[in-house]
């Protein structure tokens, strides 16, 4: 997106043995005043407008976008439907990590990811034998998780912010490597007549469809940390007619988690970049919609 990050993934490609992308060529070259994007992330809402309709026009089977640096990955992939869809950070990091974890071996390898990610990679990590660690958010803290532990053998971690990284160094997020890797899932499924969907479904099959949303509620910083501060002091006993079952403080992170049954979470937290307070919600197997709409009305109120 308008950054330096292109030439790099095309040689990445290439020494991969893929074949080269076709590219949006208006986004394709540097340029600082992102001309094409309102935002030039690729988790922003129309940001991978572009590729995804030139993807269409090609009838491809994968669309990615990477922001200037080349650090994040977004990823669209088409639908049974006809239509095209923006996967989920979560949605990206177990993809990625099912490949992972399917290329490697030995019980002392680890994934890492962060507190507000899904819980589907500690579940994928118990299946398949190997050490798991949850970090505070960012990729900062996923490094620090991986140095706290140099008896295990780092092979995967992302943050639910399009942040991966696929392999063991440089410990710090690499969208290039994860547009390789996610390539070759691509690759490999249509190999065997499936799609990124047919991926997707058969995680879901083993695991449970985990799904994910976020919200965020506009308040002064020092109103954001006042709103999470009364919420811990006073929980709500329900949430969308589900009930809180524990509430539990993360005091570094300054995030607040409320577990609703075995099945769905909420957690909130205090931008810390942003005048927001961020809500994130999942549910196995359901829409975690209502839960975050309810959080996020109470936060407006406090």
């Amino acid at each position: 997106l308008h950054g330096v990050a292109g030439r790099l993934l095309e040689q990445a490609f290439e020494q991969a043995g893929l074949p080269a992308p076709v590219v949006v060529a208006e986004q394709f070259e540097p340029d600082g005043a992102f001309p094409t994007v309102s935002f030039p992330n690729p988790e922003e809402p129309g940001a991978m407008d572009r590729v995804i309709e030139l993807a269409r026009s090609l009838d491809a089977d994968l669309a990615l976008a990477n922001d200037p640096d080349g650090d994040r990955l977004g990823v669209a992939i088409p639908t049974r439907s006809g239509d095209w869809r923006l996967l989920t950070g979560d949605e990206i990091g177990a993809l990625l990590a099912d490949y992972v974890l399917a290329q490697t071996s030995g019980d002392d390898r680890l994934v890492v990811t962060t507190l507000v990610s899904s819980t589907l990679l500690g579940k994928m990590a118990t299946a398949a034998g190997v050490q798991y660690a949850e970090s505070f958010t960012g990729f900062k803290w996923i490094a620090d998780a991986v140095r706290r532990r140099p008896e295990q053998r780092f092979v995967f971690g992302y943050e639910q912010a399009l942040g991966y990284l696929v392999t063991p160094t440089p410990v710090d997020k690499d969208g290039i490597g994860a547009a390789v890797v996610m390539a070759q899932i691509t690759a490999a499924a249509k190999g065997q007549g499936r799609s990124i969907e047919d991926r997707l479904d058969n995680l879901a099959e083993r695991f449970g469809r985990h799904c994910t949303t976020q919200r965020s509620v506009r308040r002064s910083p020092a109103e954001s940390r006042a709103a999470v501060a009364a919420l811990r002091a006073n929980p709500p006993e329900t949430l969308a007619e589900v009930t809180v079952t524990e509430v539990t403080w993360f005091d570094e992170a300054g995030l607040l988690r409320l577990q609703c049954g075995p099945n769905a979470r909420v957690q909130v937290r205090p931008s810390g970049t942003e005048p927001k307070v961020k809500v994130y919600a999942e549910i196995v197997d359901g829409d975690p919609g209502p839960l975050a709409d309810a959080m996020a009305e109470i936060l407006r109120t406090r």
